[in-house]
């Protein structure tokens, strides 16, 4: 297997391989408890339309905690695996060094985005215990339950993304010293 084979195309550089932590691990474990109880779920509430004319009427408001769980939790795991969409026309062009600097300076623009993204969502979560919001349905919820995916997973996304920003940086001084 020659190098072009490892990747889409011979322009295309190969993804990088950044190993995961306890952080990104707890991350997908949780994603993956989050699509179970998802499904079982819907496959619970199917059933007992099709068998008994009858619903729990619960599914929708957990499976939508459930789908927010999973769109903030598997932040920083898709961070890590490299799932985000990259502008492959512009890296490509760039050397090794290049295209690590560009790789910096796009985690550092993310990383102050989600840095404040995540002190909002800080806020939103006291607000919800200040103000004790339940959800207006059969279970009452606490909102605050179903909101703390938000901050914990834009926390972990800041963490990935400092991660990332420090290998990078390691491996441009690295290259830089290498060039001497």
């Amino acid at each position: 297997m020659t190098e072009s084979d490892k990747h889409d195309g011979p322009d295309r550089a190969p993804p990088r391989a950044v190993p995961a932590t306890s952080v990104e691990t707890a991350c997908r474990l949780l994603c993956e408890i989050a699509l179970v109880v998802m499904l079982g779920l819907t496959v619970i509430d199917v059933a007992t339309r099709a068998l008994f004319n009858f619903s729990f009427e619960i599914s929708d408001e957990i499976g939508g905690y459930m789908l927010v769980v999973i769109t903030f939790v598997s932040l920083a795991v898709c961070h890590i695996n490299g799932s985000f969409h990259h502008v492959e026309f512009v890296q490509t062009r760039l050397s090794e060094r290049g295209r690590t600097a560009s790789r910096i300076l796009f985690e550092l623009i993310a990383l102050a985005a989600c840095l404040l993204l995540t002190w909002q969502f800080i806020r939103l979560e006291m607000s919800s215990w200040r103000f004790d919001d339940h959800a207006p349905s059969y279970l009452n919820t606490p909102l605050w339950l179903p909101r703390l995916a938000m901050p914990l997973g834009m926390a972990a996304l800041c963490f990935a993304l400092l991660r990332t920003i420090i290998l990078d940086a390691r491996h441009l001084l690295r290259t830089g010293l290498d060039a001497r």
